[in-house]
């Protein structure tokens, strides 16, 4: 099974009230703690890098204040796609999801482009090299983010959000950063006087890999907005499903598109054709339904019924 695979999709969703909770909430929740830390993270390593003269540092505070920044557009983004239909969106606000996964994307781009920037001219201008203290802050920040890196992107997987994944995305891409400041301020210290931009070489490779880390969350969030199909497995348990209820005797066809959190299901099934239209109307509704109780994450299910050609 690949990373879309229908057990990924497959959410426990939590009683409150006597109504299920959407898994949103959970995304709102997780979303929520990673501000708050990437706002004490910005301005602890944006005052370190100052104090301690080093731009690795300072530049890994710019994506810490960028993850902030985009964190709160996931926040409205996951809040959206929460909603449930209405007479405008029929289908629901799920998009809003993928929608805010492009956008902290681009933020990430921003972010890439502004540290390259500044690493380069840091470059070409003589400066002082980095305090030896430093590098205990980066080790404390890195052993942080890769400890929320692993807790949030588990709870992308558990509730199957794009958007919750790009957030989890930005933690690694944080430790990632703060990595190779560690390694840059490290040689500046070692190699002594004349190594002074091993620290901003640091910074251009952390840029290069916040790049990076943009095409990676954009690219499977504009699939979805696309309505790229889903991997065969996906469809192929929907199918099994239909199969499985009284009367159909085939298959015809099958499409699954995501809606942020929700699956949408049009599917074709063959039954014999001397069925009369209600009993084909029951089979419908009885595919329908097997197919919602098998998979919570299906919210809809349009059925068209086939004959069978003699």
């Amino acid at each position: 099974m690949g990373e879309y695979a229908i057990g990924k999709y497959l959410c426990d969703m939590s009683e409150l009230n006597g109504e299920k909770l959407h898994p949103a909430k959970e995304g709102i929740r997780v979303v929520r703690h990673g501000i708050g830390l990437n706002f004490c993270l910005a301005i602890v390593k944006g005052v370190s890098g100052i104090l301690g003269n080093s731009y690795a540092l300072i530049a890994d505070a710019i994506e810490s204040a960028s993850d902030v920044l985009s964190s709160l557009v996931v926040l409205v983004g996951l809040r959206t796609a929460a909603k449930p239909p209405d007479d405008d969106h029929p289908y629901g606000h799920g998009k809003a999801e993928p929608v805010a996964a492009v956008i902290v994307s681009l933020f990430l781009l921003a972010a890439s482009i502004f540290i390259t920037v500044e690493a380069v001219t840091h470059i070409h201008t003589p400066h002082k090299g980095p305090e030896a203290w430093t590098l205990i802050v980066i080790a404390a920040v890195v052993f942080g983010k890769e400890l929320i890196f692993r807790y949030v992107m588990r709870t992308a997987n558990d509730i199957s959000s794009t958007a919750v994944k790009g957030e989890a995305q930005h933690h690694r891409a944080d430790a990632i950063t703060s990595v190779a400041a560690f390694v840059g301020i490290g040689i500046a210290l070692i190699g002594g006087e004349g190594y002074e931009a091993a620290d901003d070489w640091a910074a251009l490779l952390a840029a290069a890999f916040v790049g990076w880390n943009a095409y990676s969350v954009f690219r499977p969030a504009f699939s979805e907005l696309m309505d790229e199909a889903l991997p065969i497995e996906v469809v192929q348990e929907i199918k099994k499903v239909a199969l499985t209820v009284p009367g159909v005797m085939e298959i015809e066809k099958c499409y699954v598109r995501k809606m942020g959190f929700e699956f949408f299901v049009d599917i074709h099934v063959v039954v014999h054709a001397e069925k009369t239209v209600r009993e084909g109307h029951d089979i419908a509704h009885q595919v329908k339904d097997a197919i919602m109780a098998a998979n919570s994450s299906v919210y809809n299910v349009l059925t068209h019924v086939e004959p069978h050609e003699m």
